[in-house]
């Protein structure tokens, strides 16, 4: 491929995705809005732009092969603050992808699409939506108007519902973690497969516990390595017994099921900002 362009550069996740995806083509363009991102991979330049503004983003696409769409207000919070980057930048990123004929959208959906489930139900890529917040419904809207696009349009789409792409620091997460390597190795193979229409995975590590069903993704050759049940005893330990009326214990959403909605799921979950630096 020539180009292609990753959303969200500056964040956490971003910052693992940089450096890997200079390697699959002539150039990455990374984008966010922060003022820069320090230094720069060879074959990568960074263009400041707003995910709400569609001029800025379609500019941003020009050329482009795939977009790597992983920008995104990152936590619940009220719904005026979804809306732009999250809701409206959606949209942004899929209509400035038909303009500029880009084939595919590789977006960082989140497991808060159907963070209601109930943990003790393994749910697979089919379930119907059932977000536990704003945020989670700014993905549902996302998968949605990927499908669209799909289906109308013919713009691929692979969606990652991601569940815990941090360390691991509480028991939900010996369930969900996503290590950065894993999460690398499930980038590439959504960019790489040849062909795959409109997909929804989840961005899950090999863990024992693991609530989720892949198999029918299957076809994207996504086979994680990393399993958080060697960190299982110490967090239990050190964790204690867990109410299991409590919503953020039992729905596959965590904290982000019980906090009122509009209110930070985050700040409940002890995330380290262990960014990669350049």
């Amino acid at each position: 491929m020539k180009k292609i362009v990753l959303t969200g550069a500056a964040g956490r996740l971003g910052s693992y995705l940089r450096e890997p995806l200079t390697k699959l083509a002539d150039e990455l363009v990374s984008s966010d809005i922060a003022e820069d991102i320090g230094k720069l991979y060879p074959g990568e330049r960074y263009i400041r732009a707003d995910l709400a503004d569609l001029d800025q983003i379609t500019a941003l696409l020009d050329g482009a092969d795939m977009v790597v769409h992983f920008g995104a207000v990152p936590d619940e919070a009220p719904f005026e603050t979804i809306l732009g980057p999250n809701i409206i930048g959606a949209y942004n990123i899929w209509e400035s992808a038909y303009r500029n004929g880009v084939r595919r959208v590789v977006y960082a959906s989140s497991i808060h699409a159907v963070g209601m489930y109930p943990k003790t139900e393994r749910i697979g890529t089919d379930v119907a939506h059932r977000p536990d917040g704003f945020y989670g419904l700014a993905k549902c809207f996302a998968e949605d108007l990927a499908r669209l696009y799909w289906d109308r349009r013919d713009i691929e789409a692979v969606c990652l519902r991601i569940l815990s792409a941090a360390k691991v620091s509480n028991p939900r997460a010996v369930s969900s973690w996503l290590s950065y390597d894993d999460l690398i190795h499930l980038v590439e193979r959504a960019i790489d497969t040849p062909v795959t229409g409109f997909t929804v995975v989840y961005g899950v590590s090999n863990n024992d516990r693991a609530p989720v069903d892949n198999s029918a993704a299957g076809f994207l050759g996504y086979r994680p390595k990393d399993n958080a049940e060697q960190f299982a005893a110490k967090v239990f330990a050190e964790a204690g017994p867990l109410d299991p009326t409590d919503p953020a214990h039992m729905c596959h959403g965590g904290p982000f099921a019980s906090v009122p909605i509009g209110q930070s799921g985050q700040a409940l979950m002890n995330i380290a900002d262990d960014r990669k630096k350049t």
